[in-house]
């Protein structure tokens, strides 16, 4: 193959030069896969960088980049003088290459020999139990009972209660009060729930994220969460945020709410 064909190849194909090759001399290409979320086709072009001369045959890999933006290779490189015809097998089996069925992820060939997840979501199970568990541990073990507790002092009559029928109001506004438990290391999906205790849609299998923290000292139980997949309609600022739902009496007819699908953690009327 030509040096003008590879060129030509890889100008039609909307493929990227790379900066840098840590591996080696060669000029490296790449972009996204057209139809794979976080895969994309990379192509060592076999051109030298110094002298712009074809030292090798060219070779087509496939990577998948995970949440850390590390790049995996999910398929190996295939090297041959038919670039264009490469490329497509490449992409073919990108496609069909093994997914995660935790996360969704892409799975590649480890060190060890091993084909692991290439977000490494097992690692988020474990680990994040463990840092938390040791944490409420230190705090409970760092807190002291007081020999002296401060006594509450009474409110001065002089200041204004609040109306009687005020306070009744403002209770029968607040209807329902929903909360689920979620841990660090969950898998969870979406659902919209409507107002009359229905589901309305499930978004299992087009909406896939990771629990990265729990602040259960919120009022409404603030949850972070990395979202690995998302296919479905849904904006990120749609996602749910929170493991407590206040619901009232003006509230809306439907909203969407965490699902947990590690364990079985549902939603609970308080």
């Amino acid at each position: 193959m030509s040096l003008t064909v590879i060129k030509a190849t890889l100008k039609s194909g909307s493929f990227r030069q790379h900066k840098k090759n840590p591996k080696g001399n060669t000029l490296i290409y790449s972009r996204n896969h057209p139809t794979e979320k976080f895969v994309r086709i990379v192509v060592d072009s076999g051109i030298d960088k110094n002298t712009g001369k074809i030292v090798s045959q060219p070779s087509v890999s496939s990577v998948f980049i995970n949440i850390n933006k590390h790049w995996r290779q999910i398929v190996s490189a295939h090297k041959g003088t038919n670039l264009s015809g490469l490329i497509t097998v490449v992409e073919s089996k990108a496609c069909s290459a093994a997914k995660c069925k935790h996360c969704g992820a892409k799975k590649f060939k480890a060190k060890s020999g091993n084909v692991v997840c290439a977000n490494a979501c097992w690692t988020k199970w474990s680990g994040n139990k463990k840092k938390t568990t040791q944490k409420t541990t230190q705090k409970t073990s760092q807190k002291k009972p007081q020999k002296n507790p401060p006594q509450i002092k009474a409110q001065k009559s002089s200041q204004k209660k609040r109306p009687r029928n005020l306070q009744r109001k403002a209770t029968k506004k607040l209807q329902e009060k929903w909360s689920i438990n979620l841990q660090p290391g969950d898998l969870v999906t979406v659902e919209e729930f409507s107002k009359d205790n229905n589901i309305a849609n499930d978004y299992s299998g087009k909406i896939l994220g990771i629990v990265a923290s729990v602040d259960s000292d919120s009022v409404y139980g603030n949850i972070k969460v990395q979202w690995t997949v998302n296919t479905s309609s849904l904006e990120e600022w749609e996602l749910p945020k929170h493991a407590i739902e206040h619901r009232y009496n003006h509230s809306v007819s439907s909203w969407n709410r965490f699902k947990v699908i590690s364990r079985k953690s549902d939603w609970v009327k308080a």
